[in-house]
Parts: C-alpha cells; structure tokens; sequence
C-alpha cells in the first residue's frame, strides 16, 4: 500500500495542534524528566470547545483506570495476552473511546493489529503479539531517504536513550526495501495500562525522532511502497 514517512505525520499533528489555537513552547530539561514532562504536556493540552477549560486531549487516570473491565485490566499472574483479547480490550479502551485514535484487525499468517492515532496526525502503528512480547512499530522512513547512513546510525546509537520505551531498527518492508522502524516491546502479561502508555508513548517518540534526525534526511514529498 501507498504509505507516508513519519515526517508527513508530524506536520500533520502540528496543523492540528495549531487549529486547536496551541502554542509551541521550548523547555529544557534533564533527560531523566522526560516522562513526566510528557505527562505534564498531555495535561495542560486542552480542548476550549466553549471557551473554557475543557478535556486533555489524552489522559490516563485512575477514575478511566477503574471503569475497565476485568477482561482489559489483566492480571500478572496467570493471564497473558493475545492478539485477539488484545484487540478486544484495545476497542474499548480511553483512546479509542474518545476519538483519539482507531483501531484495525488485519488478517494474515500472524494477526496485526492496525492503530491509526487521530491525536498525532493520523499516526499508524502495528501491533502484534508474539510469543512472550507485545511489539507496537511504525515506519520512520526508508534507509534511501538518510544522506549518510553511517553519520545517521551514529547519532541514533548515541541519542536513542532520549526517547523512553522505544527503539529504532533497520529492517526490510513488506515491498523488500529497507527501512527505519521505531517500535517498543512489553511483555505478554503486562496490563493494559502499560500497553496504553507504551503506544502513546511510541506515537510521541515517533514524531519527536522525525525533528531531531531531520538533518540527516532528504526531501520526504514521495511517497514508498510498503
């Protein structure tokens, strides 16, 4: 299928975020405070649908926590996921609830699960689960678009750790040609507040890695085959 790198997302979130009457600010912080600035972010970004405070776009609480079904919020001990109960806990969780992303069953030798996240400019993600691990990815770019792949490896080795719970990996698309993926891995019996996090998580990862290596990237107008 006809696919966008993750730069066309990005500028895509940021229209969006300039029509909800958002504002950029640049802070600095210690590497270590990521998260929290994250959450913090998430919190003070809100809806003014009538001229007052409104929502957070994305929020993950414990009142939201609690609704959930036994189904959803799995136990650690004894239960596991699969992509079928994950699917099933996944369409009826916050995000897919409120409108914040939507979620896919794809058929094929190994299920996937596809996650398109509204907030993040139509960000897709896949989702799969895999003996003992729950793999969330998305396309970056192909290896074609990176001026000097060695200079580009090198800054990812050295920068990868600024980006919590994701990792970037070179591998081949389904049309055969290489290409950078970023994807996050959690264990099988992990409940579903920490899946949450995670594809929340790899969907900001996504779109913040797409601004820090920009230098080492060409034009992305065209579009690939995946």
């Amino acid at each position: 299928m006809n696919a966008k790198t993750s730069a066309h997302y990005q500028r895509e979130y940021r229209r969006r975020l300039r029509a909800q009457g958002l504002v950029k600010k640049e802070v600095w912080i210690l590497p270590e405070n990521s998260k929290l600035l994250s959450a913090c972010e998430r919190n003070l970004r809100v809806l003014r649908a009538d001229g007052l405070t409104g929502r957070p776009v994305f929020e993950l609480t414990g009142d939201t926590l609690d609704v959930l079904t036994g189904e959803m919020v799995m136990a650690t001990e004894g239960l596991t996921w699969s992509t079928d109960s994950l699917y099933r806990a996944l369409q009826n969780s916050p995000p897919v609830n409120q409108g914040n992303a939507e979620l896919e069953w794809i058929d094929g030798v190994e299920p996937v699960l596809h996650m398109v996240m509204t907030d993040y400019g139509d960000l897709p993600l896949f989702i799969t689960v895999r003996g003992e691990q729950i793999l969330v990815d998305c396309l970056l770019w192909p290896a074609s678009q990176v001026i000097d792949a060695n200079a580009f490896n090198e800054a990812v080795l050295k920068t990868h750790k600024y980006f919590p719970l994701s990792t970037i990996c070179l591998e081949a698309s389904t049309s055969g040609d290489d290409c950078y993926f970023m994807f996050g891995a959690l264990s099988h019996v992990s409940v579903l507040n920490s899946v949450l996090i995670e594809i929340d998580t790899l969907a900001n990862n996504v779109l913040q890695a797409t601004e820090a290596y920009s230098e080492y990237l060409r034009d992305d107008s065209a579009r690939m085959e995946v």
